[in-house]
Formats: structure tokens, sequence, C-alpha cells
């Protein structure tokens, strides 16, 4: 059977990758013209299998090796900055998609990094997880997104489903995680990098900032605000919720005034709805509460809505204060006191160093602390 390029097609090809030479440079220009060649070569193979353009088509059009295609393509600094240019704008021309199995059996991992997040209803995860995408899309990598539920079995589960994918790299949430999960990152060799707490763990890679000085800090706000019978509201009572409540307790036992009985802990999900729910029931318990801070923005928020159904006025008779800086949290009625966490700059700053990892760059320091900051408002 006859394998000929119709002309028509080559005229188009050739002249497609000419116009593109144009975009990158007279030398490619000339590279091309002078071999016209391997456009031809290109669709002839295409047209005998699938029609799918491959890494050896762009490679010839763009006439370097097929590996400093793929190492132009993931952004891999050895590549002279011309020849990713070259190899990028072929690539765009020819309409090249990387095959993500070929690119898998052939360098034993995935153009894909597995993100472990507790869920997706959690705008302070989802404004983390944006950050992550924007970083790791232009260097080539996308992510596979995996909820735990704040469940370490279950995290435990989707580490094993995904390390069978080869992941390219790895960032999960926190330290508390089952011991097979330890073993299981640690054995495969794969780059990981925890978020949203730090450790000077030797070995261990991490973005994130002091949950128990940021739970310290606003009960310590709460106490300069002259306030004494200082509850704690939480619900969800993950570990990052506390370690809030441990710099809780520090600060009022520093203070000589901790009182267990003004802590309110419920494991149910965090919400608005509960938040109203909770804030009532601890002023039925104590009526003498003269400020809550709330493990979370959303609880304090329902808290704040509760105290107008009640005509409870805040903060004259309860100081409110809450954690994370949610949406909505400055239009309150009155706005409320908070901690801003940087889950942006988290997500971001995660995703680059991961990035270093996979390209076995050194990484200094393994640990980052981004801290946080008070955000003072009149609900305290």
């Amino acid at each position: 059977m006859c394998c000929a390029i119709p002309l028509q097609h080559h005229n188009r090809s050739l002249a497609s990758i000419r116009w593109t030479a144009l975009s990158y440079g007279r030398a490619t220009e000339t590279h091309i013209r002078a071999n016209p060649h391997r456009m031809s070569t290109a669709a002839s193979r295409r047209g005998r299998s699938s029609g799918r353009v491959t890494l050896n088509d762009v490679a010839e059009a763009a006439g370097v090796s097929p590996i400093t295609v793929s190492r132009a393509l993931r952004g891999e600094r050895s590549v002279a900055p011309e020849l990713v240019e070259r190899v990028r704008a072929a690539a765009q021309a020819m309409g090249y998609v990387p095959d993500p199995a070929a690119r898998a059996l052939a360098s034993q991992r995935s153009s894909h990094v597995a993100v472990l997040i507790p869920l997706l209803s959690n705008a302070l995860f989802v404004d983390l997880l944006e950050a992550v995408h924007r970083t790791l899309l232009p260097a080539g990598f996308q992510t596979l997104i995996g909820i735990t539920h704040y469940k370490p079995q279950e995290e435990e589960q989707l580490l094993q489903s995904y390390m069978a994918h080869r992941p390219a790299g790895l960032l999960v949430t926190g330290f508390d995680r089952t011991e097979a999960a330890r073993r299981l990152i640690a054995a495969s060799g794969v780059p990981c990098v925890h978020v949203m707490e730090t450790t000077d763990a030797p070995g261990v890679h991490c973005v994130g900032f002091s949950q128990r000085e940021a739970g310290h800090a606003i009960t310590a706000h709460l106490l300069s605000r002259g306030r004494k019978r200082i509850a704690f509201v939480a619900a969800q009572l993950d570990p990052r919720v506390m370690q809030r409540a441990e710099g809780y307790r520090q600060c009022l036992r520093d203070a000589g005034i901790y009182d267990a009985d003004l802590e309110l802990l419920n494991p149910d999900s965090s919400s608005l709805s509960l938040g109203g729910h909770l804030f009532e029931d601890m002023l039925r318990r104590r009526p003498d509460v003269d400020a809550v801070f709330f493990c979370n923005d959303d609880l304090a928020q329902g808290g704040l809505l509760a105290a107008l159904r009640l005509g409870v006025k805040v903060p004259e008779q309860v100081a409110v204060a809450g954690f994370n800086d949610l949406t909505g949290s400055d239009q309150m009625m009155p706005p409320l006191t908070t901690v801003h966490t940087p889950r942006v700059e988290i997500g971001e700053c995660a995703a680059r160093m991961l990035l270093s990892l996979m390209r076995r760059e050194p990484v200094e320091p393994s640990s980052v602390d981004l801290g946080y900051r008070l955000v003072i408002r009149q609900s305290s």
C-alpha cells in the first residue's frame, strides 16, 4: 500500500512549521529550510500509524534528539533556552500532546503529582490547591487530587492507589498518618513535601506555620482586651485544630486562668450552622463567658449570627475570634477578628520546593515557616 503524502497536506505542514520558525529566530528558520524532509518524514510515519504526533516527530521537526524534547518539555534546566524555545514552538505548531503512559514507562515516573488534602469543601484547601496547580502546570505537571476526609486509613488507601501510577511527586497535609502510609512514602522514593505544618526532623520537607503559636497569639489578644473567661469552641478536631487548642491552653495556663470547663469540642464537621449551635450551648453552660475563640471562621461566623438572634452584644458582652480569615469574615456584623493563614503562599512555596526535589536540585531550608497574621476587627 502506498504511503505517499498528499501534496496539499505536505505543503500545509511545511508552511505551519516555517511560520512557527519566525517565533524563535532566524537560526531555526534556516534549519527547517535546510531540512524540509523532517516534517515530511514525521507526517509519513503518522500516516502509517494512528495519526498521533509523537515525541520523535517533534524531535525531527526541531532538529534535536528525542531526549532533548522530553527534557525541554519537562522544564529541566539542563537544556539551553534556545533549544527549549525551538522544541516548544515545534510542539505547538504540530499539536503535540505528551503521552503520560509512555513518559511514565520511559522515566519510571509520570507527569502527575499526587496532592492529598482533607476536604474540598474547606475554602482553605481550595486556595492551597489552586496555588499548587498554578505553580506546577507551567512546569509540565498535572495534579491528582485525593480527598482523605481527615481519616488516616483513607489516606493510606489513596497512597497505595496513587503510588501504582508512579507519580513524579507527592504533596500531603500535615504529619498525622498511619505507620504503613509513612513506610509507603519512604520506600517509594517519590519526592514528598508536607503542607500546613512544620518540623525540624531531618530529611523531611515541609511548608507551613505553627498552629500552636497561632492559637496562643489569638488567645493572648483576647487577654489583652481584658477578657478573663475565654472559651475555646472547636469542631472537626483534626490534628491542626488540636494544636490550636494546645496554644490556647498554654496561654491561659501562663496567665493562671485556664478553665477546662470553658472548652467545647465537637467531632462533627465544621460549619456555620454548627457554630451557631455551639455558641448557644456555651452560653447555656457558662453564662459568665466573656470571649469565645472558635477554631475556624465558619464556626465563628455562625456564632456571630447566633449572637444577633439572641440579642447578645459583640464585643461588649462577648468578644468573638476565629481562625483562617475565610471569605466573608470581614463582612460580618461586626467584622470578625481572626488569624490570617498563608494558604496560597504555602501552596506556591510547597510546589516550588517539590519541583526542585523532582529535578534533584538542592533544597535549603527543608522546613519553611511562613508564619501567620492576626487580623484585629470589631468583634473583639
